[in-house]
């Protein structure tokens, strides 16, 4: 994970996965209470255990359900609720990027860097794709006083029907 929304943020990029449940709480709290505070968030003990459970393990593509269902796996007392709204915060403060499917389904990616998405349709899973392996062009005139921000694109997959 390369946390940076500009250069006197955190960088999570080198840290190895840790199981929570051999991490040392002074630990837990200084390495994932480094990356809160970055982003000007009181580290909770809530906040470190979803930073932790997030962030840990490299680059990924949660929902809330799947967190919250993570978290409880780990024995950690939390409401979806929070999972909800924690995560939606995180996105708010460009912690983690947003991806919509149909509008439906909202997944969290901790590649917070430009890319686009690949969705499997039949495991409900996205995989990221560099932004140089998809090349776009043609795009219409932006209205005067406007400019592109970012471009979002999920190309959806599904299996091949035999046949």
């Amino acid at each position: 994970m390369n946390f940076r929304p500009d250069s006197s943020h955190f960088t999570y990029a080198d840290l190895e996965p840790i199981d929570i449940h051999r991490l040392d709480r002074g630990q837990l709290r200084s390495r994932e209470s480094e990356m809160l505070h970055s982003v000007g968030l009181r580290p909770t003990a809530q906040r470190l255990v979803l930073t932790r459970l997030l962030f840990g393990n490299g680059d990924r593509h949660v929902t809330a359900e799947m967190l919250y269902e993570e978290a409880s796996r780990s024995n950690v007392q939390i409401s979806l609720a929070t999972v909800y709204n924690t995560l939606n915060h995180f996105a708010e403060l460009g912690m983690v990027r947003r991806v919509s499917i149909d509008g439906s389904k909202t997944y969290f990616d901790t590649n917070v860097g430009d890319h686009h998405h690949f969705y499997l349709e039949n495991k409900h899973e996205l995989i990221d794709v560099p932004l140089d392996h998809i090349a776009l062009g043609g795009l219409p005139e932006i209205p005067e006083g406007y400019e592109i921000s970012r471009i979002d694109m999920v190309v959806r997959l599904r299996r091949k029907s035999r046949g």
